[in-house]
């Protein structure tokens, strides 16, 4: 049996893209002599559709597509996720994959283990399957199992219930595992832990499918492949990009030798995903050219390098804006880097709307001293310049701020953090550095003196960052166990950092939380982003 592994690109709702797609590639693995053909989960609508699911016109667009692509399903069977109604008890839907065939749909197949943690929240939507069936092709038993159907082995700990075990029992020989699990550092070792866990449990081969692209802040890698019966990879896909891709099925295993596919290292993948999905947003939103504010500064520059990276540096537009207190070696700086990379850029002073502002406001101030109020001013100023451009232009402006701002608050709500897609939201400001130097690692594109420049916003004379808080080093440390790790301050305290610079730290991230609750989308690259991946009370008490 010669299966083919189609992993493609899906735009949520947009079902005469995402059928038009699967129609070409049944059709080519036709012409290639392929048995099947197998899909991603929720191939049909694109994952993740949310609250899409809760519109009947949705979800009745679900069942045609699946029934039309069925009917193309002569001569070849094909493997398609989708969503169909539940006319018993429980939630309204199932989310299913169906086993196509002579222009029909002979097998529907329930997802069993519904992901309710991080970015999950199927249970909000779909009712599990109450049990696993298998079914028999070109003398094969085969058993589909939906992406989380499998992850019982890696998360024992939320699940009773194991799809294989029961699939097993029944007498697979083979698994169908289509998914739709999104990126995050560290997340391809974790499959390979699934896998090989499964393997060794079971000995059941695995064909794996897994979709590409950027849905917002969910980024899918693919890595989709194919595991034999005795745990060892000889088909593999390739990261962040579509692709058919052929294998064949003896009579008990897959007929190949083992591939050996080499892990990108951390800081490599991360700038692949990243640029990946500030392209994929930008696409599927309609956006052709993009803005952001240059400052000089590692972050701005970073997030400059990645978008001229994404979309090409003709198709960025960079805007300097100083300030009185920006140096003058900032704006060099920030030139510099544009000159590098190639990317048009202007210089827009606010020094004179500044004062303007300064001068309007001195009455309602009553000669009140100078704070962070006047430093805020600057950061919103900057921010009305560049919607206007947005707005005027059509450009997608991109946010600049960090994962280490972005988790104290040391970032200025209407100023800084505004922006329609937040490309480093998910990294820390120790990573930031290791992104810039993977950048200039053939040549210099961001300016060394970005990279060796002490941080600071330059909003007032001689600012630093570490005015306001620690050594990046340790900041990171304590912000990945308190954020990523969600230990307590006692289990951080414990570990010999200081008490109280734990305790402000966890604090400042506490107050913030209304901040972020207004921050654009940050594409997700870690195991715990802001966003959907963290939801937390805006007015709790945490102790």
């Amino acid at each position: 049996m010669k299966i083919a592994l189609a992993q493609l690109n899906y735009r949520i709702g947009d079902f005469e893209l995402n059928t038009s797609k699967m129609y070409e590639a049944i059709t080519e693995a036709k012409s290639q002599g392929a048995d099947l053909v197998v899909f991603s989960e929720l191939s049909v609508c694109g994952y993740p559709p949310d609250d899409l699911l809760d519109y009947e016109w949705f979800v009745e667009k679900c069942e045609q597509s699946m029934e039309a692509i069925a009917q193309s399903c002569q001569g070849i069977a094909a493997v398609v996720g989708g969503v169909m109604r539940n006319r018993d008890k429980g939630r309204g839907l199932f989310n299913v994959s169906c086993f196509l065939q002579n222009g029909r749909i002979e097998h529907v197949v329930r997802k069993t283990l519904l992901p309710t943690y991080d970015v999950f929240s199927e249970s909000r939507y779909f009712e599990p399957a109450d049990a696993c069936q298998i079914f028999e092709f070109k003398g094969v038993k085969i058993g589909i199992a939906i992406c989380e159907d499998i992850w019982d082995v890696y998360n024992e700990f939320l699940y009773e219930k194991s799809p294989l075990q029961h699939l097993k029992n029944e007498g697979a020989q083979l698994i169908i595992h289509p998914s739709a699990s999104p990126f995050n550092v560290g997340k391809i070792r974790m499959r390979d832990k699934v896998f090989s866990g499964n393997i060794e449990r079971f000995g059941l081969p695995i064909v794996y499918v897994n979709q590409v692209g950027a849905n917002a802040d969910l980024i899918f890698d693919g890595d989709s492949q194919v595991i034999n019966a005795d745990g060892k990879t000889v088909k593999q896909l390739p990261l962040f990009e579509e692709k058919v891709d052929y294998i064949t099925f003896g009579k008990n295993d897959f007929l190949g030798v083992p591939v050996h596919f080499s892990e990108p290292e951390e800081t490599a993948l991360m700038h692949d995903a990243i640029v990946y999905g500030i392209r994929d947003y930008c696409k599927k939103s309609g956006f052709r050219k993009i803005i952001l504010g240059s400052s000089g500064g590692i972050d701005s520059a970073l997030v400059q390098a990645l978008a001229c990276k994404a979309v090409g540096p003709e198709n960025v537009l960079a805007l300097l804006m100083p300030s009185p207190y920006s140096s003058e070696g900032s704006v060099n700086d920030a030139k510099q880097l544009s000159i590098n990379l190639g990317n048009d850029f202007r210089i827009v002073p606010i020094s004179d709307i500044f004062s303007t502002y300064l001068n309007t406001l001195q009455p309602a101030f009553e000669k009140l001293p100078q704070d962070i109020t006047e430093e805020n001013l600057q950061a919103r100023i900057r921010a009305n310049l560049l919607m206007a451009m947005s707005n005027k232009m059509g450009y997608l402006l991109l946010n600049t701020s960090n994962k280490s701002e972005m988790s104290v608050g040391y970032s200025t709500l209407y100023g800084d953090m505004c922006g329609g897609l937040s490309p480093i939201g998910d990294v820390w400001k120790t990573k930031v550095y290791g992104l810039a130097r993977y950048i200039n690692r053939d040549n210099e594109i961001i300016p060394n003196a970005i990279l060796i420049k002490a941080p600071s916003a330059e909003l007032r004379p001689g600012q630093k960052d570490t005015d306001s808080l620690p050594e990046y080093a340790i900041l990171d440390e304590i912000l990945h166990w308190y954020v990523e790790e969600r230990r307590s301050r006692e289990e951080i305290k414990a570990q010999g950092y200081d008490s109280a610079m734990v305790d402000k730290i966890i604090n400042m991230v506490n107050r913030a939380e209304y901040k972020r609750f207004q921050s654009p989308p940050i594409l997700r690259v870690t195991s715990k982003a802001f966003g959907r991946g963290r939801q937390m009370p805006l007015v709790a008490f945490h102790g």
